[in-house]
């Protein structure tokens, strides 16, 4: 690499942001849920947080970690590639919630460079609540090393290709969930409200969030695998493979992977007629308990 071209800055590993506080209330759980078409009740009513909605307490600290080693002059070009939620119990109104992040990796490829940031979000006690690990992709630069811890891999397994889903579920995106979603996560991304700034992007014109396309996937498989119970789910990973647009149909299909220790796992990918929107989607689901 060039010395004078910008360089990934491997000193900034592991630095962690200021920690940062969020109330979680009733009425941002309902907001977000809204904002999802999220159909399950518990969710609706606000006496339990949706999934993804763990995204919002984490979202200042989300690209912070990426200045402390991705060069300023390349911050434009990064994208959400993955996102990868481990819960360890739900989110509800009434708690107080402590957010930071760190980079723990990258690694440069010839098409960009993918970087792995971690978040961990705990309650005021140090109670750990969820786990997140954010795979970052620098489009067009090769940082021209790898450098420190990736993100865990969630592949599809390819023996899975040609059976028959345990589930199949269809979505529809609304010409307006870009503008629900917005406010409800906290996310004022410009791509997804204006028109003209999304076509300047290179986009087709405004495209869905993709943690508010990752949010449909989540009731999918909650509703169809898990009994509609967010305390049954362990984990949730995807990859990000094409923007979603306001108006579109998604289909999500679930495929049962594989058991082990009280937990099922499931494969599932999201399309867009033919086009693959979400892939390499894993969910970890336990068995069920009352109360």
């Amino acid at each position: 690499m060039d010395e004078q071209a910008p360089r990934f800055d491997a000193a900034g590993l592991g630095r962690w942001t200021e920690p940062t506080r969020f109330e979680v209330t009733r009425e941002r759980i309902v907001s977000y849920a809204e904002a999802t078409n999220d159909p399950i009740p518990a969710h609706r009513a606000g006496d339990v947080a949706p999934p993804v909605f763990a995204i919002v307490p984490v979202f200042q600290s989300l690209l912070e970690p990426a200045l402390e080693v991705v060069p300023l002059e390349v911050i434009g070009r990064v994208l959400h590639g993955e996102q990868d939620f481990r819960f360890h119990r739900p989110i509800r109104p009434g708690d107080v919630l402590v957010a930071r992040g760190t980079m723990r990796g990258y690694e440069g490829l010839p098409n960009g460079t993918r970087a792995n940031v971690y978040l961990e979000t705990r309650t005021e006690s140090g109670e750990l609540v969820n786990e997140q690990n954010v795979t970052f992709f620098v489009r067009g630069f090769d940082a021209d090393e790898r450098v420190g811890e990736l993100a865990p891999e969630h592949r599809f397994p390819d023996e899975l290709r040609g059976t028959e889903p345990a589930a199949e579920v269809t979505q529809h995106v609304d010409d307006d969930q870009t503008f629900r979603y917005s406010p409800a996560a906290g996310d004022p991304m410009p791509i997804h409200l204006d028109e003209e700034v999304a076509r300047a992007a290179g986009l087709p014109g405004i495209i869905a969030h993709g943690l508010c396309t990752m949010a449909f996937t989540s009731w999918a498989v909650l509703t169809e695998v898990a009994g509609s119970d967010v305390r049954r789910l362990r984990r949730l990973a995807v990859r990000f493979a094409r923007p979603v647009l306001p108006g579109q149909d998604i289909t999500t299909r679930i495929w049962k992977s594989d058991v082990d220790d009280g937990a099922t796992r499931y494969a599932y990918e999201t399309t867009v007629d033919d086009d693959v929107v979400v892939k390499d989607g894993l969910a970890v689901v336990a068995e069920g308990s009352e109360g």
